[in-house]
């Protein structure tokens, strides 16, 4: 093959690849040899990869080149840009080391093999999602209460019945507080504030600012008091919402990312779950002086615990590589990949990929905010990867799972239970959202985003039918309680392994580096936004439809959902953050298009059992990158020989 003398003129940003090929090779990763042969380029580097049209001493002098711009070692760096050129090949470079292959083969055959400060990452987000939870659950719990205490309603002959006007929607307002902060405030701080300070130092001040509101909610003395405590720990919320997700997906490598950055959703779940520990714990606490209530507040201020225990664990964790690249401190972003990989040259290799595929879509070069902002919408590739992004999370929130873990405690009453049973009966729920979460580590990043979503929404609609349903029964008080409470952990089962885990792991990736602070953002305040209108509605519609007319609601949101997801998502796994860029980039029209077709194929050969044709790869004939043509680094070895 002759060497491109020019690479911006001879093709490198006009080459194609096929997302396909680079998912296949993903497969089986405990046959490297075989994986590599089957994805090699004719240049000898890998599909999928940019550096592919490129000789090995071509890419070895760009890693020089890379090297002595940014005070690295320039030989390692050229070894480490020629594996980067041909990761699965590593096995025949004769200039890597014997040790250096044995980590390489580790990386890529063990997959959990993982450095101790990924586990920290890792700690550090789980904790930090746990007060999120923690906050969802013991609202469940104190709105038992403190209605009551500060007068919104009253007990008549054992029920509560309205005190003051407009008492449920009071309610519904202090219980979405700091979901309404998310989403109008909090969220779109998160960029500035990131590029300011950091995912770090983002994530320490919003975990302060969680403890002190959650501790400032025990010691309020009437409702409008409590909404603003509980609005002023939406900045907690929402900022760190968008930050860890994000901090998670750019610290972990690619084949067990959506494993990882799921840890968000699944120890949502966990804090669900001991927000429910929590009200059970305090529910019998004597007021001891206190007139309106000592429980309902402790149930409040222990959601503190979680948000204290990140801003000790920050110290001691690695900072976002990609985000140190983005501020040009490549030194320190390949020093933290050192700590983020076990292999000292993957670290390397990750290093100068990550470079190059940023370069390549001149994504970390100064753009106002206002610009990027216009261009999430106005970029086609941007665009969709946003449009994604709300998706995923609109119906997070209209599947109606957060309208269970704000009143299943009220609701399990309304269905005939007290108090004690309703809250063990919402134990349960947070018990089967956190075990159903597991199994999601093992398919989200097997199965794929789109294959567990569109496997989910039907079932989900399905078991919120049946919990609608329950509330007829008027003739079995304990036939009407089965069905109503299976009907719960059934939908709760079924999100926590397709809707829960998906949409921020989704989100993460769904953007490039230079939009993702600002996508996150918005990404996350669709979902705080849908979240606070579910908290501040249920109240009223729970009264106005009734629970039956209620939970048929949102199932039928699901059915929505499961179309959505079907026209609208690509799927994301298996491939780099960059390398999404082709992914997103196909028109929603003829991707919809396609998946219409996809899906009635599929119907006719595993329903029908017919024999259909498959269709050509979708992502066959789209560019891998955004084209940045002033990346002089690369004109550099044209004379390389």
């Amino acid at each position: 093959m002759t060497e491109p003398t020019n690479p911006n003129q001879d093709g490198l940003f006009e080459h194609t690849s096929s997302s396909s090929s680079v998912a296949e090779k993903q497969k089986n990763t405990s046959d490297v040899d075989s994986t590599h042969s089957r994805n090699v380029e004719a240049g000898g580097g890998e599909r999928g990869n940019i550096l592919s049209q490129y000789s090995e001493k071509q890419v070895m002098q760009m890693g020089r080149n890379y090297a002595l711009k940014h005070d690295l070692d320039a030989d390692y760096f050229a070894r480490a840009a020629a594996l980067a050129r041909s990761p699965g090949d590593f096995n025949s470079m004769p200039f890597l080391t014997e040790e250096e292959k044995i980590g390489l083969h580790q990386e890529a055959t063990k997959k959990w093999h993982v450095p101790s400060k990924l586990v920290q990452v890792i700690a550090v987000g789980s904790m930090a999602a746990a007060v999120q939870g923690m906050d969802e659950s013991v609202i469940n719990g104190a709105t038992l209460f403190y209605p009551l205490a500060f007068g919104l309603y009253e007990k008549v002959d054992g029920k509560s019945v309205f005190k003051m006007k407009n008492a449920d929607l009071i309610e519904g307002l202090v219980n979405g507080a700091p979901y309404l902060c998310s989403a109008v405030i909090a969220c779109w701080m998160s960029d500035f504030i990131n590029r300011e300070i950091g995912r770090k130092g983002t994530i320490f001040w919003t975990c302060f600012i969680s403890a002190i509101t959650c501790f400032w909610q025990g010691f309020v003395n009437n409702w409008y008091h409590l909404f603003i405590a509980r609005f002023m720990l939406g900045f907690g919320i929402g900022i760190k919402s968008a930050t860890v997700p994000a901090y998670a997906a750019e610290c972990t490598p690619k084949h067990i990312r959506g494993s990882l950055v799921m840890l968000w959703q699944f120890f949502t779940a966990v804090g669900i779950m001991f927000g429910y520990v929590a009200t059970l714990a305090f529910y019998y606490v004597p007021d001891r002086g206190i007139g309106d209530g000592l429980n309902w507040r402790l149930m409040l201020a222990s959601a503190m615990i979680p948000a204290v225990i990140v801003c000790f664990q920050i110290p001691f964790v690695p900072e976002s590589p990609r985000w140190l690249m983005g501020k040009g401190r490549h030194k320190e972003a390949f020093e933290s990949l050192c700590q983020l990989r076990h292999e000292k040259m993957a670290a390397a290799r990750d290093t100068f990929y990550q470079f190059v595929l940023l370069q390549e879509e001149g994504s970390y070069v100064g753009v106002p905010t206002y610009k990027r902002l216009i261009e999430m919408f106005t970029v086609r590739r941007n665009r969709n990867g946003a449009l994604g992004a709300w998706v995923v999370m609109f119906m997070q929130q209209f599947c109606g799972i957060n309208v269970i873990a704000y009143y299943s405690s009220s609701i399990f009453i309304e269905a005939g239970f007290g108090e004690v049973s309703a809250m063990l009966a919402s134990w349960g729920f947070g018990m089967i959202n956190f075990v159903f979460a597991i199994p999601a580590f093992l398919t989200i990043d097997k199965f794929g985003r789109r294959n567990l979503l569109l496997t989910t929404f039907p079932l989900m609609a399905i078991f919120l039918i049946m919990t609608g349903a329950g509330f007829t029964i008027d003739y079995n008080d304990r036939g009407k309680n089965a069905v109503i409470i299976l009907g719960i952990y059934l939908f709760s089962a079924v999100y926590s392994s397709g809707e829960g885990p998906v949409p921020f792991t989704y989100s993460a990736e769904a953007f490039p580096l230079y939009i993702r602070d600002l996508g996150m953002g918005f990404a996350t305040a669709t979902c705080w936004f849908f979240n606070f209108i579910l908290a501040f509605s249920w109240p009223r519609m729970k009264n106005a439809f009734h629970p039956t007319g209620a939970f048929m609601w949102y199932a039928g949101w699901n059915i929505v959902g499961f179309f959505l997801v079907l026209w609208l998502l690509p799927e994301t796994k298996g491939l780099t953050l960059e390398e999404l860029d082709e992914v997103f980039d196909v028109p929603l029209r003829k991707h919809a298009a396609y998946q219409t077709r996809s899906f009635f194929n599929g119907f006719k050969r595993n329903i029908l059992r017919q024999n259909v044709d498959k269709l050509p790869p979708l992502y066959a004939h789209h560019r891998l990158a955004v084209t940045n043509e002033a990346w002089n680094d690369k004109t550099e070895v044209s004379h390389v020989e």
